[in-house]
């Protein structure tokens, strides 16, 4: 029977490091990862897109089936990033579980939160969602499980792993209630295209498809309210631009050589992408009257392993990459973007990362979470947030603030976990780090920093 719980976070904690303490190293540089092939980061990471269309939950990470003796954990691979140890985080410390939200409908892969309203997709077809850590409402898809979820007005977009993006909105009766009001794209602008024999491409040997749709999975989906816009990223290679006002696809992008498995729009009209071939590109998106172009205009990062997630911050032109070999790198600069580190904080692949205010969390197949401030350009780890039993697969984050009135105030934020366990978890995270922290000295690697910092 489907039930809603909230624990008290027993079995969860927080661990934090040594303030200021953060690694720079090259971006290129394999650790213990090349000791395993590329058949094992293909076959655990990378989802090509060629093999993985329709072979479900197993197909996004198998390493969610971790045991002791799964291939994925025995394999010298996984352990490619060294983490620092961690202290236990002072009983004072603002940053903490709040709830677990679990309702045992499926393994969790997509989160969205809105001021007190959370929506959760999961490998059910299922989203759920949670108002004030509360089970509020639900709504089922036909199929396809839930990989991605946006919220724009009145309006809630998910991708799914048939290659649709569905969308929804609440009945202005009961906001309980949401009903489905289309995919994208609509049928009869499939139907129409389907007439000319131009709208056609070749997706794989022998086999071509409309260029409006998604061939494979949708990844993720990011949106840019200001104009109106957006983004689906796919296993199909490419990124697709939508105008939401008329749900028209106004521009289909081969972007990579393999799987896209994040695109964020952001500052500047600028687009970035990290994908399953290793790569992080920006593109430069340009508005015309009837469509949009986007241009490449500098590739970030060039590496063996998948990237995995980007994330942007909000407060400032820095963007994070997580990728399969357990690290972070970052790029800072509002025209030309620079290489400014590597952050070392999990041993496991990094799956999701989210950025706001002075933070940015990383959620990883070790299960754990890490929480960062930044200073400038210097990153530290305030905290690590253990609890979940699974992958950590999906992040996002509200300020306090807007989430209800009394909150902890100005640099406290809400941050939902979504895992492969099944739960959601609820945590404050504050960005102001533990006054045992700071009373230490900053330990900043100026050798490392030197070294990279110039890159």
């Amino acid at each position: 029977m489907d039930r809603a719980m909230m624990d008290d976070g027993d079995s969860s904690s927080s661990h934090s490091l040594p303030y200021g303490t953060v690694q720079h190293s090259d971006p290129l540089m394999h650790h213990h990862s090349a000791a395993a092939s590329a058949d094992d980061v293909d076959g655990f990471v990378r989802h090509s897109s060629s093999t993985t269309a329709s072979s479900g939950f197993y197909s996004d990470y198998p390493l969610a089936t971790s045991g002791e003796n799964s291939p994925f954990v025995m394999s010298p691979w996984h352990q490619s990033s060294t983490p620092f140890p961690c202290d236990a985080v002072s009983s004072a410390s603002a940053t903490g579980l709040l709830a677990s939200l679990v309702r045992e409908e499926g393994h969790i892969y997509s989160l969205a939160a809105v001021g007190d309203v959370l929506y959760t997709g999961s490998d059910s077809k299922n989203i759920r969602v949670w108002k004030s850590q509360k089970d509020f409402a639900g709504f089922k898809s036909s199929s396809g499980l839930v990989k991605a979820i946006v919220v724009a007005a009145d309006r809630i977009f998910t991708g799914h792993q048939d290659g649709k993006i569905r969308v929804w909105r609440v009945s202005p009766k009961n906001p309980t209630v949401h009903k489905r009001i289309g995919n994208l794209p609509r049928l009869k602008d499939v139907l129409r295209s389907s007439l000319k024999p131009s709208n056609y491409v070749e997706v794989r040997r022998h086999r071509s498809a409309l260029w409006i749709r998604h061939s494979d999975a949708i990844s993720c989906l990011s949106l840019n309210e200001d104009h109106g816009l957006l983004y689906s990223a796919s296993w199909d290679k490419t990124f697709k631009v939508w105008r939401i006002a008329d749900s028209r696809c106004l521009e289909s992008v081969i972007a990579h050589d393999d799987a896209v498995n994040s695109i964020v729009a952001a500052f500047g009209g600028l687009v970035f992408t990290g994908s399953a071939d290793g790569t992080v590109k920006v593109w430069r998106r340009e508005l015309m009257t009837k469509a949009t172009k986007h241009t490449p205009v500098q590739t970030l990062l060039k590496q063996e392993c998948a990237v995995t997630a980007v994330a942007v911050s909000s407060s400032a032109p820095v963007v994070y990459c997580g990728s399969s070999d357990g690290l972070v790198n970052f790029w800072e600069g509002e025209v030309k973007l620079a290489h400014g580190g590597v952050l070392r904080g999990h041993k496991m692949a990094v799956l999701c990362l989210v950025a706001a205010g002075g933070l940015l969390v990383s959620g990883s197949a070790d299960k754990n979470i890490c929480v960062w401030r930044r200073d400038g350009a210097v990153h530290s780890c305030l905290s690590v947030l253990s609890g979940h039993t699974g992958p950590v697969k999906c992040l996002a984050m509200v300020a306090e603030e807007e989430r209800e009135e009394g909150g902890a105030g100005a640099g406290s934020w809400i941050v939902y976990s979504g895992s492969l366990d099944k739960s959601v978890k609820v945590w404050r995270v504050s960005e102001q780090p533990p006054e045992a922290l700071l009373r230490g000295p900053m330990n900043v690697p100026t050798d490392m920093d030197d070294a990279v910092g110039h890159h």
